[in-house]
């Protein structure tokens, strides 16, 4: 017997069926190149997690992509120094495309490509993949948040490294998402502050599961993982800053107790720099003397960083400035490089 209509989809004012992932990796394929960067990245990346890669790894670049042109501009940039610097730190761009909002706003490029609330949500995926391919192609690896459980499916194929952010990381549903990952994945502590939510995350996507997803022809199936062996912490601070090595230490502690292991990555930007974005060099600092004092925990770090330094409020493309943020306030390129440069040459001592 059918539900009466009047039960049901009383809020939803519409529906469209979404083209498949199967149909968007057919229309937008991924070349020899981009999947050998990912295929290498992921692999090295799961060398630094097992202590076998004695690099830092840095995921660095704009807090939100919305501008398919300033992106490939600031990757160009970012692939040199990349390479230059390729003896001490692993860098992967940051390339986050779906943006989780305290109350409203925008939802980034995936969600509303135009900037406008019109939402073509299918441009917005093959914007994404594109540029995606376009980025691994220069051999440049990439790393985003994993926001939307069902975008992987359509993109998660040319990601080496995920996060889970601070407001989804105590959610089941990501902790499942996360066990299915191809990419090692990082659980940010929560907005707090507090490490127990990551922990218990890890704890979880380390676990097989078993839930409701799509499969490449975009139908809802159940979904069976194995769990994800190369889940790590993010201390991302909370009401105070939490990189320090008093920090540092009782997060190791931490996660000695819950059986875990010992590998931290430190996000240098919001609580940790008080949303301050010229605060992030000083962290970067602190977390490279760290480990030039002995510390051996902490494998990797992230840098909020765009062309120009500091944000601007949301408006159409063209009366925006050219690669500045439209979420968080980011560094500038120069003071990135400069950061990047001088935790190289520091990181250089320790290995002489």
């Amino acid at each position: 017997m059918p539900f009466p209509s009047e039960l049901e989809n009383l809020n939803v004012v519409e529906q469209h069926t979404l083209l498949s992932p199967t149909q968007l990796h057919d229309d937008v394929p991924a070349s020899a190149q981009a999947t050998q960067t990912v295929s290498q990245a992921r692999h090295t990346l799961s060398n630094i997690l097992t202590g076998r890669d004695p690099r830092l790894f840095v995921v660095v670049g704009p807090c939100s992509i919305h501008d398919i042109k300033a992106a490939m501009d600031y990757a160009h940039r970012l692939k040199a120094l990349a390479d230059e610097l390729k003896d001490q730190l692993f860098i992967v761009m940051r390339v986050y495309f779906e943006k989780p909002r305290t109350t409203v706003g925008w939802k980034g490029l995936v969600n509303d490509p135009r900037m406008d609330d019109s939402f073509h949500i299918e441009e917005g995926l093959q914007l994404a993949r594109r540029l995606l391919i376009d980025l691994n192609d220069l051999g440049l690896p990439c790393g985003t948040e994993a926001l939307d459980p069902i975008t992987p499916q359509y993109l998660g194929d040319l990601i080496a490294w995920s996060a889970i952010g601070a407001r989804t990381t105590e959610s089941q549903t990501h902790r499942e998402l996360a066990s299915g990952l191809s990419s090692p994945v990082g659980f940010k502590n929560g907005t707090d502050g507090n490490l127990e939510v990551a922990l218990n995350a890890m704890l979880s996507a380390a676990q097989p599961h078993s839930f409701l997803g799509i499969d490449g022809a975009g139908q809802v199936a159940i979904t069976k993982t194995r769990g994800n062996a190369l889940g790590h912490l993010i201390l991302r601070g909370g009401s105070v800053p939490n990189y320090d090595s008093v920090a540092i230490a009782q997060a190791e502690a931490e996660l000695i107790a819950a059986k875990l292991p010992v590998n931290i990555v430190v996000d240098c930007s919001h609580g940790n720099s008080r949303k301050n974005h010229a605060l992030q060099a000083l962290v970067m600092k602190d977390v490279v003397n760290q480990i030039s004092a002995g510390n051996r925990s902490i494998k990797g770090v992230m840098l909020e960083s765009n062309l120009f330094e500091g944000n601007q409020k949301l408006g159409a493309l063209q009366d925006l400035r050219y690669g500045v943020s439209i979420t968080d306030a980011c560094m500038g390129w120069d003071s990135t490089e400069a950061s990047l440069r001088e935790a190289a040459a520091r990181l250089r001592l320790i290995a002489r």
